[in-house]
């Protein structure tokens, strides 16, 4: 599998990032993990318009969902060539109504699933192109999904937004690559079942016996060192910050 990090900011965009997106490819087939605020215009640096074949949403929240408004226009409005195929879109239940409330100016109630074929997520397995996967509900304000991705073997997992569960430690069990969120900093933030710090997602990848933990999801506010460093303490294993453009090969 190939990993490309879209966008990584939390919360909102910085000056060099947008929001989360993060790009899986394996046999041809593109995966993008959630859409938030930036990341179409990024998207583009790496893939077609209309080149993606299916689209996970982890959570309903604007940093992680709001340009697929702006996708919608893509697909819907295309002047050259038609309109595509409905593309697989999996996200929380009521992700069509959130999408066409926040677009609010689509031609008709059912315009979004014109060009988005939605998909309720549950917690459970089931496949997506060539990748087997299973999602789990994780700790957050709203229902919000992890994400292990496998591919012949290998194993990608992303947390998604969450603070302590046990769903995440299984689902990053042995993974190649665990996409983790660190959203607060060790011993500044307490705020139980809204996001992690560094030094909770190396400890995370420790107990799961990960390959390598990549931290994502730091707002701009936050120290991004203070929680890299945080991790290493914790977890011996390849850590670092997910940037734009980074690739991993899991």
């Amino acid at each position: 599998m190939k990993l490309t990090v879209v966008g990584c900011s939390g919360s909102f965009p910085s000056t060099g990032s947008a929001c989360s997106s993060y790009l899986v490819e394996a046999d041809g087939f593109r995966l993008l993990l959630d859409m938030g605020n930036g990341a179409l215009g990024e998207l583009q640096r790496h893939v077609g318009l209309y080149d993606l074949d299916a689209i996970f949403l982890s959570h309903l929240h604007a940093d992680h969902c709001i340009d697929m408004c702006a996708y919608f226009v893509v697909r819907y409005y295309r002047f050259d060539g038609g309109r595509p195929a409905a593309i697989p879109v999996y996200g929380p239940e009521g992700t069509e109504r959130r999408l066409t409330t926040a677009h609010a100016d689509t031609p008709s109630d059912h315009a979004m699933s014109e060009v988005f074929d939605f998909h309720t997520l549950k917690s459970g397995s089931f496949e997506i192109g060539p990748f087997s996967v299973r999602t789990e509900k994780v700790c957050h304000p709203v229902e919000t999904f992890g994400i292990r991705v496998e591919h012949e073997g290998r194993a990608l997992t992303y947390s998604g937004d969450t603070g302590t569960c046990e769903a995440l430690a299984e689902l990053a069990e042995g993974a190649d690559l665990f996409l983790c969120e660190a959203s607060f900093i060790h011993g500044k933030e307490d705020i139980p079942d809204l996001h992690l710090n560094g030094r909770e997602a190396g400890e995370y990848a420790a107990r799961a016996g990960a390959g390598r933990l990549v931290l994502t999801h730091i707002p701009p506010w936050t120290d991004a060192e203070r929680n890299l460093s945080d991790a290493r303490e914790v977890y011996d294993g390849p850590v670092e910050l997910a940037v734009p453009g980074a690739v991993y090969e899991v």
